[in-house]
């Protein structure tokens, strides 16, 4: 069933979904990312490469709820560096919920596409590769390696049987909106194995480092 990635589209994806709805929906997934450790390889990736900058500029793709940025900012803050820190995301209703969840910490999160924006030291995605098609991705793959001046990281999802089985489980026993209880487990099927990253690297002809990390996730790298 796994073998190859499935193209089916994800309900939160409807141009039709409520707002309301849509806003119930960022909130359960940031607590499926907290809850699955989705932050900590992003910033342990980020933490390594800032390393002796006191000042940096970051561009997340796909935002959402905004807890990403809302954690980086607060890593920043902790560790003295001064950030210009934005969020781009397609989805009209994303930037209120996301601005409402992030008062106070100076992030600025934009409706439209980050391909217009003045390039960013760093570019992140997290959870956002995989609602893409691989030509898509191959694309974003190429103009992430030729916006970001210093580096980019894609966070996303391993595509295993176990971590199927166990997100099934897991968003179940939680009680999270079907919504996401749907999504979530059809996430891991559209996500990627390593032979998937290789060949969608090669495509792109841009050589980056791929690594795994638990629980299930893949983070593709590049530092200048």
């Amino acid at each position: 069933m796994l073998t190859a990635r499935a193209h089916d589209p994800e309900l939160m994806d409807a141009a039709d979904l409520p707002p309301a709805t849509y806003a119930q929906v960022l909130g359960d997934l940031a607590r499926v990312n907290t809850v699955t450790m989705a932050r900590p390889m992003t910033l342990h990736w980020l933490v390594r490469a800032t390393k002796g900058l006191d000042s940096f500029s970051l561009i997340d793709i796909g935002f959402g709820h905004g807890d990403m940025l809302r954690a980086i900012a607060r890593w920043a803050a902790g560790a003295g560096k001064v950030v210009a820190l934005t969020g781009y995301d397609l989805n009209p209703n994303s930037a209120a919920v996301a601005r409402t969840a992030s008062a106070g910490l100076g992030i600025d999160f934009v409706t439209g596409d980050a391909r217009h924006a003045p390039a960013p030291d760093f570019i992140i995605s997290s959870l956002v590769a995989h609602h893409m098609g691989d030509e898509e991705l191959v694309d974003f793959i190429r103009w992430m390696d030729g916006t970001a001046r210093r580096g980019w990281f894609i966070n996303d999802l391993h595509r295993h049987w176990v971590a199927h089985r166990g997100y099934q489980l897991l968003s179940t026993v939680a009680g999270w909106h079907p919504i996401v209880r749907h999504d979530g487990a059809l996430s891991v099927r559209r996500g990627f194995s390593r032979g998937d990253w290789g060949r969608l690297l090669d495509a792109a002809g841009v050589r980056a480092g791929v690594s795994w990390h638990f629980p299930f996730r893949w983070g593709v790298e590049s530092v200048r």
